[in-house]
């Protein structure tokens, strides 16, 4: 299944980060007392007349991501500036990780509890193409929670799989290095994996073929499909879809966008990168599911052979399409995907797609907007998002505005002609290729941080991936 034209520029990655948070057994360590910038005041009582000093040259006063370093006789210690010392939350320890120096380190009279997922993903850098010669080494954290850690760090694993994914080229993440990653994925978990490509894939999915056919040969379009079961599943174990946007570029097709909408769209691949972190994160957690993971890989080119405005698809449903802009290509492709996935009539699906401006306009980039045909499943995901600071926004799906999507000539349009509502329209196009009575949840992600905050570097980043596995976690465990 493999394809000759896989990337070759890779460089390693200096950090296992399963090593960042190691089991407190007294060993050596520099201690991390926290506060708090109202507690800051007695804090400093408590300390030299010379620590203050350094506390004060350092301009340290307790704010939240603030850091300090205090000399201690031959040694020193640290002091973090948290909001609430007693209940850490996410990325409370991330601003400590990313600004002090390599080394082992303990927290004073606490655990770090759901901390350890920043103070993870604080260590990421996207060192493919470019050595981080600034960088400092790993700074370990001692824990002791042992049972609970791995699963946090392999969450944050999982988004720092997707910031790779989502930071490289188009060139070297194409459909086909895509293929390579579910080769992967496939191969850690002992799950099935098949690709459609050719005359098979314009047959049975005859809108992925129509948006990737005029890419070059090594950028063919293509569908992934990897199906994996729980090794104590039973039959009546349910059947759990998800599905991701694969457009390893956009350039808007014959409806080109100027340069600088082109310039980041190398992570319209960034709903595939959320599908395959989360089927990872399944597997990896034996959740009690059938589960099937399906992404149309594509690049959205300009060729003699590209789709047009005005032409008439098919679909593997059998609605016909009109085409009003070719470069609403993403929901095209998600349609093929969507409607193989309620083949398999699943208990739940759940896409990812980077799909409309219009998500971004409304809700700027540090929410997911999220659509759902369920009141009950959109509010257990918008729980789990706020217990886990992954929290996304519901928007609705009105029946009103369907009507934006009729056609003189065809079933369908794919974008409507006025401005309005953007996002709920293209969610509900997408609803028309959902089975009936399935329940389906529709992720519209930005897939990208414009800028840093600690723990979450500037790029490609996950919204509603963590959201989406504790959600599941909790429908499906056995």
């Amino acid at each position: 299944m493999g394809d000759m034209f896989a990337p070759s520029i890779m460089k390693t990655r200096m950090t296992n980060f399963k090593d960042l948070i190691q089991p407190d057994r007294g060993q050596a360590a520099t201690a991390i007392h926290l506060t708090t910038k109202s507690a800051f005041d007695d804090f400093a009582k408590t300390l030299s007349a010379g620590q203050r000093a350094a506390l004060a040259a350092q301009k340290f006063k307790g704010a939240p991501g603030s850091v300090g370093i205090v000399p201690d006789g031959d040694a020193v210690f640290a002091v973090g500036g948290v909001s609430d010392p007693d209940n850490l939350s996410t990325y409370s320890l991330a601003a400590l990780s990313s600004r002090l120096p390599e080394g082992t380190y303990r927290l004073v009279d606490k655990q770090p509890g759901v901390a350890v997922f920043g103070w993870v993903t604080a260590h990421y850098k996207f060192t493919r193409y470019k050595d981080d010669e600034n960088g400092s080494g790993p700074r370990v954290l001692l824990s002791e929670q042992v049972g609970r850690m791995p699963a946090l760090v392999a969450e944050a694993e999982a988004e720092m799989l997707v910031r790779d994914l989502v930071n490289t080229p188009a060139e070297d993440m194409g459909p086909a290095a895509l293929e390579a990653e579910f080769e992967k994925l496939a191969k850690a978990h002992g799950a099935k994996l098949s690709v459609t490509k050719g005359d098979a894939l314009e047959q049975g999915y005859p809108m992925v073929h129509a948006v990737g056919r005029a890419a070059a040969r090594h950028h063919a379009p293509r569908i992934l499909h990897l199906e994996w079961s729980a090794k104590d599943a039973t039959k009546e174990a349910p059947t759990l879809a998800i599905v991701g946007k694969g457009v390893c570029f956009d350039s808007g097709g014959l409806d080109i966008k100027p340069a600088a909408g082109m310039r980041l769209m190398k992570k319209d691949m960034g709903g595939a990168a959320h599908a395959i972190a989360l089927a990872g994160l399944i597997m990896e957690a034996e959740l009690n599911v059938r589960l099937h993971v399906l992404v149309p890989a594509v690049e959205n080119a300009i060729a003699g052979s590209a789709f047009r405005p005005g032409d008439v698809l098919n679909s593997r449903k059998g609605l016909s399409v009109e085409i009003h802009n070719t470069d609403a290509e993403g929901r095209l492709i998600l349609g093929d995907a969507l409607t193989r996935a309620s083949e398999e009539e699943p208990d739940l699906i759940i896409d990812f797609a980077t799909l409309t401006g219009a998500a971004r306009i409304a809700l700027g980039p540090d929410y997911a907007a999220m659509m759902a045909r369920r009141d009950e499943t959109a509010q257990a995901l918008i729980d789990a998002g706020k217990a886990n600071d992954d929290e996304p926004w519901r928007l609705p799906l009105p029946e009103a505005y369907r009507e934006y999507l009729k056609s003189d000539i065809a079933d369908i349009v794919n974008a409507q002609s006025n401005p309005y509502a953007g996002a709920s329209v293209a969610g509900l196009f997408l609803d028309k290729f959902v089975g009936d009575g399935i329940d389906w949840v529709h992720f519209d992600t930005f897939a990208w941080r414009p800028y840093p905050k600690p723990g979450r570097s500037k790029g490609g980043a996950a919204y509603g991936l963590r959201a989406a596995f504790h959600m599941i976690k909790a429908r499906y465990s056995a």
